[in-house]
C-alpha cells in the first residue's frame, strides 16, 4: 500500500499523515472547477485526491517511482496526469502549456478563464530553486501555496530592516505577495522531521513590483549584495564590481541612489535595490 511506503531520507521526503493540516492547506488553496493544479511532491496522496474533487484538472509531479506507482494504483480520472520527473528539470513551461490544453480537451466549453495554481511541499534542500523557477513564469501562475521549513517561510514573508530578510526575500516579492497562513508541527508528518514548517501563499503579481532592464544581472547584483551579511554595501558591492561588469564606480553609485555605504544589504527595501542597481549600470 502507498500509505505503508518507507520515505527516503535522500529526496527528503516527510509524508503529510495528519488529515487536519491536509484539510487546512485545502481551504486555504480553495479550488474552483475552473482550476489547474500542480502539485509538487504529492507524496502518498494526502491532498491530491481533494485536488482532483474540486479543481478542474490535477498535475501531479513527482520523482519517486515507487510513490508514483501507489498514487497512479490509487487516483483515476481523466483530469489527472502524474508525471514521473524531478522538479528541479522538468520544462515547467511545456508542462503548463500541456496540461492546459488537456484541461481544455477534457472539460470543453467548462474550462472557462482557467487559473495554473501550484501546491507543493517542498524539501529544504529544493524550494529555492523551485520557487525561483517557478516565480520567473510570472503571469502564465496565479499562485503558490507551498509547504515549507518554517525558517525558509519566515524569510521569504519578511521586510527589510529583519535578519530573516535576505536574497530569496528580495526575489520573492519582486515576483509576488507573499503572505504566511499558519505552521504545522512535526508531528504532523511520518517521519517527523527536525524542524517546525509553515504554509505559504505567493500570489503572482501582474507585473513585477519595480522595473529592471534585465532581471538576471539584478538578481546576481542582488545576491553579490547579501554576500557576506556582516559587511556594509559598500563592501560587498565592491567585492563584486568587476564579475557583475557595473558601469559606475559604486561609491558615487550609492551616492546617487541615496544609500547610505555603511548600510548592510539586509536593510534595504527591492525599491532601493531597484534604484541602486540602475546607478550602477547607468540604466
Amino acid at each position: 500500500m502507498i500509505s505503508l511506503i518507507k520515505a527516503k531520507k535522500s529526496l527528503g521526503q516527510n509524508f503529510l499523515t495528519d488529515s487536519g493540516v491536509a484539510r487546512r492547506i485545502i481551504e486555504a488553496v480553495a479550488p474552483l472547477p475552473t482550476d489547474i493544479v500542480v502539485e509538487i511532491g504529492p507524496g502518498t496522496g494526502a491532498l491530491t485526491q481533494v485536488l482532483l474533487d474540486r479543481s478542474g484538472y490535477v498535475v501531479a509531479v513527482e520523482i519517486d517511482q515507487r510513490l508514483v506507482d501507489g498514487l497512479r494504483n490509487k487516483l483515476k480520472g481523466e483530469h489527472l496526469t502524474i508525471v514521473n520527473t524531478d522538479a528541479l528539470r522538468v520544462d515547467w513551461r511545456a508542462l503548463i502549456a500541456e496540461a492546459t490544453s488537456s484541461f481544455r480537451a477534457v472539460r470543453g466549453s467548462k474550462s472557462g478563464d482557467s487559473r495554473v495554481r501550484v501546491v507543493a511541499n517542498l524539501p529544504y534542500y529544493i524550494s529555492t530553486p523551485i520557487m525561483e523557477r517557478l516565480l520567473s513564469f510570472g503571469r502564465l501562475l496565479f499562485d503558490m501555496t507551498l509547504m515549507l521549513q518554517k525558517e525558509v517561510a519566515d524569510r521569504i514573508a519578511t521586510g527589510a530592516g529583519s535578519k530573516e530578510y535576505g536574497y530569496l526575500s528580495v526575489v520573492v516579492q519582486y515576483y509576488s505577495e507573499a503572505t504566511k497562513l499558519f505552521e504545522v508541527a512535526p508531528s504532523a508528518f511520518t517521519p517527523a522531521p527536525k524542524v517546525r514548517s509553515a504554509v505559504i501563499r505567493l500570489t503572482l503579481r501582474g507585473h513585477p513590483a519595480v522595473d529592471v532592464a534585465d532581471e538576471k544581472r539584478f538578481f546576481a547584483f542582488v545576491r553579490a549584495a547579501f554576500a557576506q551579511r556582516r559587511k556594509t554595501i559598500l563592501n560587498n558591492l565592491k567585492a563584486a564590481s568587476r564579475s557583475l561588469e557595473f558601469t559606475q564606480a559604486v561609491e558615487p553609485a550609492l551616492e546617487a541612489a541615496s544609500v547610505s555605504p555603511q548600510r548592510r544589504a539586509e536593510t534595504l527595501s527591492l525599491a532601493e535595490f531597484a534604484a541602486l542597481y540602475r546607478t550602477l549600470y547607468d540604466a
